[in-house]
């Protein structure tokens, strides 16, 4: 977990903070509850498989979506070797929402894809 600095917790509390002591800078950071304020880290997964089959388009969307901006590096993505989902993808790589996502995508066979999504943004 983050360690807080002074300034962060000045921030917070919107005026200087002065801490004069290790046990003032402690009372201070267990009156703010800092431990509920700041959010645990998510034990994301490096790969994946997202699997489309019997997924509707919406659903694919959704699903797709979902995972490009969970922090997942990389995937697999099955669409399947005929259907609308196959083409769906391929258009939606190219040139949708979706696109800025989207680091790499590879072919593997003829219904999957290797995907390599970009880093995402922390602020």
């Amino acid at each position: 977990m983050r360690q807080l600095s002074d300034s962060d917790i000045a921030e917070m509390i919107g005026m200087d903070f002065k801490p004069d002591d290790d046990s003032t800078r402690h009372n201070v950071r267990s009156e703010l509850h800092l431990s509920t304020r700041i959010p645990k880290p998510q034990n994301i997964p490096l790969h994946t498989s997202l699997d489309l089959h019997m997924h509707t388009i919406e659903q694919s969307w959704n699903e797709i979506m979902e995972l490009a901006t969970s922090g997942v590096r990389d995937a697999t993505i099955i669409t399947g070797a005929s259907g609308i989902l196959k083409i769906k993808f391929q258009d939606w790589v190219r040139d949708s929402l979706l696109t800025p996502y989207i680091k790499s995508c590879t072919p593997l066979n003829n219904g999957s894809f290797a995907v390599t999504f970009a880093k995402l943004k922390t602020e």
